[in-house]
């Protein structure tokens, strides 16, 4: 085994050794998942030495000048507050959702129009329009990191996917019965999974366009999808008052995660994708382990629905989002609520982390979208300036950029 080079992962921090074996490339990630400003760096890098074989004492140096610059990524952008940058009248009917590439140059917007459009953050200029939907789009995706792709699920029932770049329409992915609500791309960019209305999920190869598998087992509408960061796992959340856990390459039901009394609003796995957590109408979260698909914890504290859960990169915290008006940050491992975000006036539908885990965004009913400190739950700043409810308010990978949607038809970027 020779090691070749090192790669950089910025979120959640770590460095990447790209190596050789039998004439053959790999890749290892070294992960350092608790890495902060205060970390003694030279302790970490004679553990990183000491413990991983591929590294040599010659290599120090460089190791060392790689975690400083994690550290420096860290800290970026901790400071400044976020102004407003554009102000984009996207479609003539309503949005239904937004999402941006990995670079967060581009970001797409779908709407009630039937189209998806494709914009330049930075111009603000309107770069494609995927057309050929016969109904709402209403989720859509980048085949994120590559950002080549885009995958749009429609309530035509029909889920189709786009060369992003020249807007050319490569396959069209016909098989659900009803509507389509909830998609995603694995995190290699082969598969891309779709939730419908029908109660079935399915998996589809990207380069030919055919469905490889019909994900069987719920018995109400799936409104939430997501695939683990390996790509091996992926978990589908239902009105059927439980989340189910895949196997992606044979499509076989590992776990039905039961337990909650209301119907699943949102899921997600953490970084490592032991864990999920489910968000619920019945105003609880709940953690699992996804290997055993045993409950970890239930985290209460909500007086109305939760609508959206999100971990930070690390996995060490969540957040909930309610109807209640508030959102609650958790340490995931003892379950304990870390801080309340306590101002929005009206129901919270979306909630993010920033990438490096030291903010969040709320996304509200009262047309603002706030940003709090993730470890004090002090409110940081309100980006106001819609005028009518936001639903999708969410980061680039930098951090540096924001993008909220509106039902007043209007996406607004905001820069720091």
């Amino acid at each position: 085994m020779k090691l070749k080079r090192f790669l950089l992962r910025y979120y959640p921090p770590g460095i990447i050794l790209e190596y050789e074996q039998g004439n053959e490339l790999h890749t290892k990630p070294v992960d350092l998942l608790t890495l902060t400003p205060d970390t003694d760096v030279e302790v970490l890098v004679n553990t990183i030495v000491r413990h991983e074989p591929l590294i040599s004492e010659q290599r120090k140096p460089q190791v060392r000048k790689l975690v400083y610059k994690l550290i420096e990524k860290l800290e970026s952008n901790e400071a400044q507050n976020f102004y407003l940058f554009k102000i984009l009248r996207a479609h003539i009917l309503p949005l239904t959702n937004c999402a941006f590439n990995k670079s967060g140059d581009r970001f797409i917007t779908g709407s009630y129009d039937r189209t998806c459009k494709v914009w330049n953050t930075m111009t603000g200029e309107e770069l494609l329009t995927l057309e050929g939907h016969k109904n709402v789009v209403y989720a859509i995706a980048f085949n994120n990191p590559f950002g080549d792709k885009i995958v749009t699920g429609s309530f035509d029932k029909t889920a189709k996917l786009w060369n992003a770049e020249t807007g050319e329409l490569l396959h069209t992915l016909r098989g659900h019965a009803t509507e389509i609500v909830c998609l995603s791309f694995d995190p290699t960019g082969a598969i891309v999974a779709t939730g419908s209305m029908d109660s079935t999920a399915k998996l589809w190869d990207v380069e030919r366009g055919v469905e490889l598998c019909t994900l069987l087992g719920h018995t109400a509408e799936i409104v939430s999808l997501n695939f683990n960061a390996e790509g091996d796992k992926c978990i589908t959340g239902s009105f059927d008052h439980t989340t189910k856990v895949w196997d992606v390459a044979t499509g076989r039901c590992l776990h039905t995660l039961s337990g909650h009394r209301g119907e699943i609003s949102s899921t997600q796995f953490d970084f490592s994708g032991d864990l999920c957590v489910t968000g619920s109408i019945d105003r609880t979260c709940k953690i699992w382990n996804t290997n055993t698909g045993a409950c970890v914890n239930t985290l209460r504290g909500h007086n109305d629905e939760i609508l959206d859960v999100a971990f930070n990169c690390t996995g060490s915290r969540l957040v909930t989002a309610s109807a209640d008006g508030t959102a609650r940050v958790y340490n995931t491992m003892t379950g304990a609520c870390a801080a309340i975000l306590i101002g929005h006036e009206g129901e919270i539908s979306k909630v993010a982390f920033n990438p490096q885990g030291t903010k969040i965004i709320t996304a509200s009913s009262d047309r603002s979208c706030r940003m709090w400190d993730a470890e004090s739950g002090d409110c940081l700043q309100v980006l106001e300036g819609h005028t009518d409810e936001i639903f999708s308010a969410a980061f680039n990978y930098e951090g540096d950029t924001i993008i909220t949607g509106s039902k007043d038809n209007t996406c607004r970027i905001w820069k720091c």
